[in-house]
This record gives structure tokens, sequence and C-alpha cells, in this order.
């Protein structure tokens, strides 16, 4: 699949450059690759990069969103979606050309700012970004804090722990009577999965991707950077190694149910070729993990198109990676720092703001019912008849565009209650600090280990964590690749950087002021 992307680079480049110019020539224009641009008059043009599919009014609301920013601070965006898919190597491609781009949403947040791509924000927080810094739970910026003292990207304000989720559709949870707060082990699932393959053929007992889940989890395992590189230690451990999770015991143990699983058929047979982790409405699958907060369930039940109930199997932890997983970074090389500023600070305090880009345009994409809840209106047929299943005309990824707190609570079918956003609050003053919290590897020094540690993880995690391949033949191989690739020095740098930084490290609990 990395190859068929690679192949479409060149036509990709070719439509971002057209776009760019056409932008800089002071036009108004859709891109063909997802981006509307809007500029005029004295606003400042702002290049927005995120991901998510490309949606039929992304024109339209943009329109909208520029209409309210330049009358609010003067600015206007050039609204540019990528797909799921594309996002990751789009946004190293913007960064390793030095094309330009004012604000993106940063995958990759810690290795992105070590390499020095994006600005540090400290200075700002204090005058043109006071507002989302003061609005922003002082966790999360102690959470994208790196080594040096720097903020580089504006966290976006949520669930403190992102937990994993189970997730089963509730007609058959009632049906057989299941307890599904039993089920919190991997190997629990097994009655389950037989059954459902056994009485509900019309069901895929257990859906997995090519990105599997963390199931390591479960044995209280965190990555200490990215899941590329399998380098892993038990958060709640004090003094816990990091170790090689695909060496460990618990590790084999779950490869061997994986494949277990797959071979008995509880397991989709395209697992490790399936791109997307996200939810296809009207698929009817009996199993699913996820990671989220509270009242997950609704939305996951509204993305399925039928009710769900989900269970949470980790435990309420804040770690770097929940921390750092919906970050927007403005790019070091902005000529409009302060205008960036400004807008991610209104995109996190102005309600309206926030709103227009999480939900579209009131009246047009969606109504707002008697409790002040949104409710989507469905794409309709040229008869004006909803279209069952359809895509929406437009919709904002939640997780990437800052401040949840401000925005409306959703309407309609699978409700979310009137207090959705207190219930959180609540949620999050129970969340437990992990004691790696913050902490950050520097392996600049090892770019080559690094990028063949990638390059080995991509040929073997998605057989092996989906239980496609056979373990006794393909594990052997992946350990060994991995050592070749220097798996070991990493490890043993990683080790020195984390006693060093447990033995600096200050309590998480105390205060955070404003940094300088």
């Amino acid at each position: 699949m990395r190859q068929q992307r690679n192949s479409r680079r060149p036509a990709a480049l070719f439509g971002l450059v057209l776009l760019l110019t056409l932008t800089l020539s002071g036009c108004v224009s859709s891109s063909g690759n997802g981006g509307y641009a809007a500029t005029g008059g004295d606003t400042v043009n702002l290049i927005y990069y995120t991901i998510g599919d490309t949606d039929k009014d992304l024109q339209k609301v943009t329109d909208k969103i520029n209409e309210v920013l330049a009358k609010k601070i003067g600015v206007t965006v050039t609204y540019i979606k990528v797909g799921w898919q594309e996002y990751e190597e789009r946004l190293n491609t913007l960064v390793s050309a030095g094309t330009p781009f004012d604000i993106a949403f940063a995958v990759e947040y810690s290795t992105y700012a070590q390499r020095g791509a994006f600005l540090r924000l400290n200075d700002y927080l204090s005058s043109a970004g006071k507002g989302m810094y003061d609005e922003i739970d002082p966790v999360f910026w102690k959470g994208v804090q790196m080594d040096d003292g720097g903020i580089y990207g504006v966290p976006t304000n949520k669930e403190l722990a992102v937990r994993d989720h189970w997730m089963y559709p509730e007609a058959l949870v009632k049906k057989y009577g299941i307890d599904i707060s039993k089920y919190t082990t991997l190997a629990s699932l097994e009655p389950l999965l037989r059954m459902i393959k056994e009485k509900e053929p019309d069901y895929q007992p257990m859906e997995l991707d090519k990105g599997s889940q963390n199931f390591f989890a479960l044995d209280g395992y965190q990555y200490v950077a990215e899941k590329t590189l399998p380098l892993m230690v038990r958060g709640q451990e004090p003094d816990s190694p990091v170790v090689s999770i695909f060496e460990s015991e618990e590790g084999r143990k779950v490869l061997d149910l994986l494949r277990h699983y797959y071979v008995e058929g509880y397991i989709n047979e395209d697992a490790s070729l399936r791109e997307s982790p996200g939810l296809k409405r009207g698929d009817l699958v009996f199993w699913k993990a996820a990671g989220g907060g509270p009242l997950s369930d609704n939305s996951w039940s509204k993305d399925r198109g039928y009710k769900l109930v989900a269970y949470p199997v980790t435990p309420a932890l804040i770690t770097t990676e929940s921390m750092r997983g919906g970050v927007m970074a403005v790019n070091a090389d902005t000529k409009h720092p302060v205008e960036a500023v400004k807008f991610l600070n209104l995109l996190n305090t102005d309600p309206e703001v926030r709103n227009l880009f999480n939900f579209g345009i009131e009246d047009v994409h969606y109504t707002l019912d008697s409790n002040g809840q949104v409710v989507p209106i469905p794409p309709t047929d040229n008869n004006g008849n909803p279209i069952p299943d359809a895509q929406p005309s437009y919709g904002g990824v939640q997780y990437t565009q800052g401040n949840w707190f401000i925005l409306k609570t959703m309407g309609g079918q699978f409700a979310d209650p009137l207090d959705k956003w207190e219930q959180f609050r609540a949620s999050n003053k129970e969340a437990v600090y992990l004691g790696t919290l913050g902490f950050t590897p520097d392996l600049s020094g090892m770019p080559l280990q690094v990028k063949n540690i990638q390059m080995v993880w991509e040929k073997y995690f998605p057989g092996l964590m989906t239980g496609s391949v056979n373990v006794d033949d393909m594990l052997p191989k992946f350990i060994s690749e991995l050592r070749q690739a220097g798996i070991d020095e990493v490890r043993s740098e990683v080790q020195r950087q984390l006693d060093a930084w447990r033995a600096d490290h200050r309590s998480v609990s105390e205060t955070f002021d404003t940094p300088n």
C-alpha cells in the first residue's frame, strides 16, 4: 500500500504547488486536494492543514468561517483537509521540502518538535495566546512541554485519560444477556467470539485493521515513543525497564492468541490490509476496540448507525501519548506567527468559531433542538428524501481542532446527556498520572536506526498483530531484523535517558506556571 501512495506523490505535489500559486496570487479557488482559500482586503490568510476526508461542502463552510474570522481577528484561512492515510506522508513532505504553511494538525508531535519544524509558543502564551492558555487544562500544557521547556503546539482540551474501550452491539448484548464488564482480557473473549460465529453468522465476531490495538496495555505496558518504535515500559511501575515488547513473554502470548482467533475465523480476513481504523456505518461487527473517554459509545453509535455499548478495559491513566494525540502546531517558518496564534486562540475560546469548524453551518448542516443540541441534517436526493447511510456534506474531526468544552452537544438519535461536559470534567479529576508523563526520548543522534526499525515494523507488525501470519515463522524473523536494524542500541539509549529523566523529574502535580 505504501508503494501505491508513493507513486501518487508527484501528482499530489503538483496540485499543491498549483494551489499555493493561486493563493499567493490573490485568487479564491478550490484546490482539487481538499483545500479552499479565501483572501481579500487587509486580512492575513493562513494556510491550515488538517486530517480528514474532503467534504462536499468544504468550500461553503470555509467561506462562512472566513467571514467570521475576518470580522473578529482580521484573518482568513486556506482550509486543507488531507485523507487519513495520506496525511502523515503529506506533512512530512511539507516540512522536508520547506513548503509554505502556517498551521497543521501535528501527527508525531514530539518528533517534529525535535526536528525544529514547529514554532516555540512560550512567548505567545501570555499575550496573543493567553485566552487559550487559561482555558485549556494545565495538565495538557505540561504534557506537550518538551525537555527543553518549550511548548511547540496547542493541545486539544478534552478527556485527560484516553482509555481503551471494547464496544459491542447493544441488541446482541441484551439478546444473550452478556455482562460486558466481565470481559477485560483478550483470552476472556473467546467464548463470546465462538458464540457469535455460531449463532450470528451475519456478524463479524472481531474487527481489526492493520494498525491493530495496543493489546499490550492490558498488561500495563505503554510506548515510550511512537508505536513504530516497539519499546515499552510498565507505566505504573516507577522503575520499570524499557523492553522490546515483541521479545517479551507478554508480547508472545498476545501474538499467539491473535493467531488462534484468526485461524478460528473470528478476525476479519482483510485485517492486515485494512487501512481505516474508523467505524463503517451499517457494518455488522460484534467486537471492536477504540480509545475514548466518557460517553464515547454515543459517538460510536452515531458512526455505526446502531446502538453500541462499551466498557473500558485499561485504567484512566494520563499518558504522554494521550496529552499529545490532538495537537495543532504553528510552522516554525510561518511569516504570520502572531496571526496564527490569534487564530488558535479564537478556535479554543470562541464557541461560534469552534462549532463552525466541527458541525458546519446552522440550518445548512444541522439544526438545534429544543435543548439547544445539534441534530445533523442528512443529505437528500433530488426529491428531498434523506439518503440512508450517506456521507455528511461536512464534518469536522473533533479531536484535531481544539477545545471540546465549548462545543454544543449532540441531540437526535443517541443524544448526549445535557451535562456531558460536566461529566468529562468530573472524569478528568479521577484520572491518574502515569509515571513517565512528559518523557520524550531524543533519538536525533540515531536517525538511521530509527528509520530502519520503522521499516521493519511496517513489514511485520500488521500481519503479526492481526493474527494473519504464522507466529512461529514470522516472529523470529521480526526480532532478528529488529536487532539488525539497531533495536538493542536504541533500547539502551532510551533506557539511559529514562533513568536520567526519572532522577531529575519533578512531580507532575506541581503547579505549572506560564513558561518563558
